[in-house]
């Protein structure tokens, strides 16, 4: 079954009856969600015991899909990333069997460079060997070569909207992760049901699809909606 996640755990107001009253806002998230995406990676390390009391929270079949320091991906651009992706992947290793993806998402403004990128995947894929997904936001990403690199290094691109590389339809296979900003104003605007539901058929079996457009609460909603679908 797909994983249909928010990045975040924050529940609004609106749809709070959906949840239980009671325990932490992970935990009552956890109790309807079978995953998350955490975001706060992004900009600062978290010690192991906060993976650990997270991962004490949910249940045993609950997966968190965590993003990739900026320091390697915007920092130092995919170059000389060896020991600082190795020190996050110990970090996140605290998540035990609950560690599901690891999200890299690049900057605007990242060119793909075969040697650089080449470099930077063969020193993720030396210390992890499990689900890696690359958000790229540069259209030189859209080519031949860079697709074949992410072939061969076992990367699963993101189906992202807005899509500033590769729209959906560049997709020919059901996508194994999807991130939905919101559109047209990322991070607030809310998904129709029938975009939803479109989404939700490009989704892979074993995929994950994440609502982003938490600014305004829609992200929740939306995930609601989508868990609510018909099969």
């Amino acid at each position: 079954m797909p994983v249909i996640a928010t990045a975040g755990w924050s529940i609004p107001k609106g749809v709070a009856q959906r949840f239980p009253e009671t325990g932490s806002g992970l935990a009552r998230y956890a109790a309807v969600f079978d995953g998350v995406e955490v975001n706060s990676t992004f900009y600062r390390r978290h010690q192991a015991t906060t993976f650990e009391r997270w991962a004490q929270s949910v249940p045993d079949g609950f997966r968190f899909a965590v993003k990739i320091p900026r320091e390697i991906t915007h920092e130092r651009r995919l170059r000389a990333v060896d020991g600082p992706f190795g020190t996050f992947v110990e970090e996140v290793s605290a998540l035990g069997g609950k560690l599901g993806p690891l999200l890299c998402q690049l900057p605007p403004s990242l060119r793909f460079d075969a040697a650089d990128a080449g470099d930077a995947f063969a020193a993720m894929r030396k210390t992890f060997a499990g689900v890696l997904v690359i958000e790229p936001r540069h259209r030189s990403w859209a080519t031949p070569p860079a697709d074949a690199l992410l072939a061969r290094y076992g990367i699963d691109r993101v189906l992202a909207d807005p899509a500033p590389v590769s729209p959906a339809e560049d997709f020919p296979e059901p996508a194994r992760y999807i991130r939905l900003h919101g559109a047209p104003r990322m991070y607030h605007s809310s998904y129709s049901n029938a975009e939803i539901q479109s989404f939700g058929d490009r989704l892979a079996v074993d995929g994950w699809c994440v609502f982003d457009n938490t600014a305004s609460g829609a992200a929740i909603e939306n995930a609601l909606t989508m868990l609510d679908r018909p099969a």
